[in-house]
């Protein structure tokens, strides 16, 4: 892959999970009994870059989604619960994935991404409201995590197995990885 293609494919997926997290904000919450659960359709692209980029440029896919989505309608407080929830979850993912699929698979590291994710914004939570009592929310939201952690995961699946450009994609990385 040349310098360009490899620009070309970051800016490609970050504005792919920028125009997924702007549909998944108009969605109203799906889940009554968790006000302010997400299904995280953004963290899909998060997990296609993991998988198919460098660590520094699948962080850059994240990073630009993060900006793009807060200054397209976002908050100083949406960025900083986002932000702390998107980087939390973004380098457990990459932790775990370092242990090998042999160990965990994509839908594993999703769901350790979704309870993450809930984890760094309540996090912030706790740090605004200057208690921490909001981590009582942790259970519930935890739950719901694992849950659209799998699902996404399974997305992410499919894409990574059914997609040719994808699957060449994480045949160079893994190749030019264990070189």
């Amino acid at each position: 892959m040349t310098k360009n293609q490899k620009i070309v494919y970051i800016a490609l997926l970050a504005a792919q999970a920028v125009i997924l997290g702007l549909i998944e904000r108009s969605i109203p919450f799906p889940f009554a009994f968790a006000p302010g659960a997400k299904l995280g359709i953004a963290n899909l692209i998060t997990i296609i870059a993991l998988f198919t980029l460098p660590f520094r440029d699948s962080f850059t896919v994240v990073w630009i989604r993060l900006i793009m989505t807060t200054l397209l309608g976002g908050t100083l407080s949406t960025f900083l619960y986002s932000c702390a929830g998107a980087l939390l979850s973004y380098l457990g993912m990459f932790l775990v994935k370092q242990l090998g699929p042999k160990y965990v698979s994509i839908i594993g590291i999703s769901a350790t991404g979704g309870i993450l994710h809930n984890v760094g914004q309540l996090v912030v939570a706790s740090w605004i409201s200057q208690t921490w009592t909001v981590m009582l929310y942790l259970p519930i939201l935890s739950f719901m995590g694992i849950l659209s952690g799998i699902a996404i995961g399974i997305a992410a699946n499919y894409l990574m197995e059914h997609i040719r450009t994808l699957r060449e994609f994480n045949v160079f990385y893994y190749d030019k990885t264990t070189n």
